[in-house]
């Protein structure tokens, strides 16, 4: 075996040497499964605009990334924060970008991380499959972008940013959180072009001919759904803010409820990775780890490279104690790679509380099959309910906190012992759980009288909403619906 690289510097002939020999390992030694991979050299100014701009490869124009953008390279450029070293995207090929001033050990390292960690959780994860379309993710984005910028010539800069502000702040509510986006059927679609068709032969108007390639004419306003022959309030309550106001708003255009759909896609792509922040970290991180270590032990990187690698890595998975000026709250990195490291020592090397505690896996010998099976059918909240152990919570000095809002101080519920295991767990795993979101939804719509629109929010644990970003948010829905909102808060 010879050194795949020497020093810092590289080229693209030892990118390509050093992805092929991390590449047999993934696929050989671990097992894993992954897209076809596209690697990205990037600029640290690329670097910027793409996670500035929701780390996405296209998207439209929107005065909140450049906000951003001028923020971060404000912090990057004083010292006060670094950046990413990649960023990857869940598209099929799955979509690698890498910092072109970092060095070969580190491009390495971030291949591993991302090329095949990350992009084996992307492909096999259920939410993923579920919820995101890997396939058609990048021509979408490209649609997006090119639609948004024919409005804005055709309509307005400011009227098509109004619409996206308003988009933008309902996010978080524009998302199907426990049911598949409505998907019509063959013959659906087909009655909607041929509606379609005919909505463009009566309006047709030759100055469409100037539009840019691409992009096509406003639309015919949208038809219903198969079930909204039963009427809308047969359908309510909807959880789904953005999508109610695309398909039933009275005022909107048919431009602006294709920006709507386009916001509402783009939220609904990103909704698993918030409820998968630990163990696609963790997951990417273990196989890095693993990874770098047999490149290491196999003789093709040197000594100088895995203690470079080895300062990275545990400059990432370091927790701060709650006490330190630098804590944050649970660093999820370094979570995810805990539990990952645990179950593979509890599959190979279990104790007896291991064995009382996992019984399905403890001693199986077989590690990564226990957690291909965890990558691929779990949730940050059910992966800490299930897989996090008594070991770890001493490790990490867990414990639970009380908080009522009458009492003057916190009270310790529980802490790492034989009497808290379970609740700490049962807290941590809570935190984790995304229906701790406001919960919103449309209650009722008076669409032959009055037209308002009501909101019921349904208080979690008795909190209310902040009441002036409430106020804020609720202009937007305004201006969607074209009347009057009104928001109601109720117990849950």
């Amino acid at each position: 075996m010879t050194l795949l690289f020497e020093g810092s510097q590289w080229d693209f002939a030892t990118l390509d040497r050093a992805y092929a020999a991390i590449g047999e390992i993934a696929l050989n030694d671990l097992g894993l499964d992954v897209y076809p991979n596209q690697i990205e050299i990037i600029s640290s100014e690329q670097m910027l605009d793409a996670y500035s701009s929701l780390a996405m490869p296209l998207m439209y124009n929107h005065w909140s990334f450049g906000k951003l953008f001028a923020r971060e390279e404000t912090m990057y450029r004083a010292g006060y924060s670094a950046l990413a070293y990649e960023i990857v995207i869940n598209s099929n090929p799955c979509i690698s970008y890498l910092l072109e001033e970092n060095t070969m050990t580190m491009q390495a390292l971030v291949m591993a991380h991302a090329a095949f960690g990350h992009n084996h959780f992307f492909k096999n994860n259920y939410l993923f499959r579920q919820w995101t379309n890997a396939e058609g993710i990048l021509d979408y984005l490209a649609f997006a972008k090119r639609y948004v910028a024919a409005c804005e010539e055709r309509h307005g800069r400011e009227e098509v940013e109004a619409v996206l502000d308003a988009a933008h702040a309902l996010m978080d509510q524009g998302v199907f959180r426990y049911r598949r986006p409505p998907r019509p059927s063959k013959e659906r679609v087909i009655e909607k072009r041929r509606k379609r068709m005919e909505y463009e032969a009566e309006a047709y108007n030759e100055l469409w001919r100037t539009l840019p390639a691409g992009i096509e004419p406003p639309s015919a306003p949208p038809t219903p759904d198969p079930e909204e022959e039963f009427g809308v309030e047969d359908r309510l309550p909807e959880e789904n803010i953005l999508y109610f106001l695309e398909k039933n708003s009275p005022s909107l255009k048919p431009w602006q409820r294709e920006t709507l759909r386009i916001v509402r896609n783009l939220a609904q792509y990103f909704h698993p990775q918030r409820q998968l922040k630990v163990m696609n970290e963790g997951c990417a991180t273990f196989v890095h780890y693993t990874i770098m270590n047999t490149l290491y032990e196999r003789g093709r990187i040197d000594e100088g490279s895995l203690l470079e690698f080895l300062h990275s890595h545990t400059s990432v998975v370091f927790q701060p104690a709650f006490d330190d000026k630098r804590y944050y709250g649970i660093n999820p990195y370094a979570l995810g790679y805990a539990m990952m490291e645990d179950i593979k020592r509890i599959c190979e090397a279990p104790t007896q509380e291991d064995r009382d505690w996992f019984p399905s896996i403890a001693g199986s010998g077989d590690a990564m099959a226990a957690l291909k099976d965890a990558w691929a059918n779990y949730r940050d909240e059910s992966f800490i309910e299930q897989f996090l152990s008594p070991k770890l919570m001493r490790d990490f000095r867990f414990f639970s906190l009380f908080d009522k809002a009458d009492d003057a101080v916190y009270r310790v519920s529980a802490i790492h012992d034989e009497r808290g295991y379970r609740e700490v767990r049962k807290a941590l795993a809570r935190q984790y759980d995304t229906a701790g979101d406001p919960n919103i939804q449309v209650a009722g719509a008076d669409l032959k009288g009055s037209r308002t629109l009501l909101l019921e929010h349904r208080m979690h644990r008795g909190v209310p909403l902040n009441n002036a970003l409430k106020e804020q948010v609720l202009a937007h829905v305004e201006l969607l619906w074209g009347h009057d909102v009104r928001l109601e808060e109720v117990a849950a």
